[in-house]
């Protein structure tokens, strides 16, 4: 049984702020109704609190549901107890799997595309955006090879699928001698505000194309 596809809530440390924060997403989901859905781990929870947020993605409506030290199973869980059910975003952007180094680069990518499903299935007309594991370590390691393996079976596997797409984000954070710099990524793993600039420009621009290349056409379109 692939531990990736059973959705579980992560143990308790005795504070509660794991379930704190599921409930307060849910709380979110009624009083706001973004475009804009960012899902996952600590790369998206972090993502809020930089300056890039405030800049490029809060004008795009966006809510931020990550949570630090999330697995994928984690994040499954969250999506099938009730952070989807209020909301009717255009775009969900998921990003997870980091934390699951223990598992197959199969076993992550079965769990990721059936996070997609439970997104599909609670959200059939949102258009989904999986970003793909982020290179981590300074210099080339083992860890960063199985990321890349799994983001080479996603691609395959989402290629055909309608409304949804990868988009990678390492670009400009691996420098030509194979490192990353401190500047991006300060313990080699969480992202930098320069890191997060350069990793989700891609991303952004993504966003933009999908959330109003539609609306550019329709204003474009002659009256009768």
């Amino acid at each position: 049984m692939n531990p990736c596809t059973q959705p579980e809530v992560p143990v308790d440390d005795g504070d509660h702020r794991w379930m704190s924060q599921h409930l307060c997403h849910i709380a979110q989901t009624k009083e706001r109704e973004p475009d804009v859905l960012f899902i996952g781990d600590s790369l998206i929870h972090h993502l809020q609190y930089r300056s890039v947020w405030t800049e490029l993605y809060e004008p795009l409506h966006c809510l931020n549901f990550g949570i630090s030290g999330d697995k994928i199973q984690n994040v499954l869980w969250r999506i099938l107890n009730g952070e989807l059910n209020n909301i009717n975003p255009k775009v969900v952007v998921l990003l997870v799997g980091t934390n699951n180094i223990h598992n197959t680069p199969e076993e992550i990518c079965e769990g990721i595309l059936c996070i997609v499903s439970a997104i599909r299935e609670k959200l059939p007309t949102s258009y989904i955006v999986v970003i793909e594991l982020l290179p981590r370590g300074r210099n080339p390691n083992p860890i960063r090879d199985h990321s890349n393996k799994v983001n080479q079976i996603l691609r395959t596997k989402i290629s055909n699928l309608s409304k949804i797409e990868t988009v990678s984000a390492s670009k400009g954070l691996v420098q030509t001698d194979g490192t990353i710099s401190h500047h991006d990524m300060p313990d080699f793993l969480h992202l930098s505000d320069a890191g997060y600039r350069k990793a989700f420009e891609s991303v952004y621009e993504l966003l933009n194309q999908l959330l109003f290349e539609n609306e550019k056409e329709q204003d474009l379109t002659p009256s009768e």
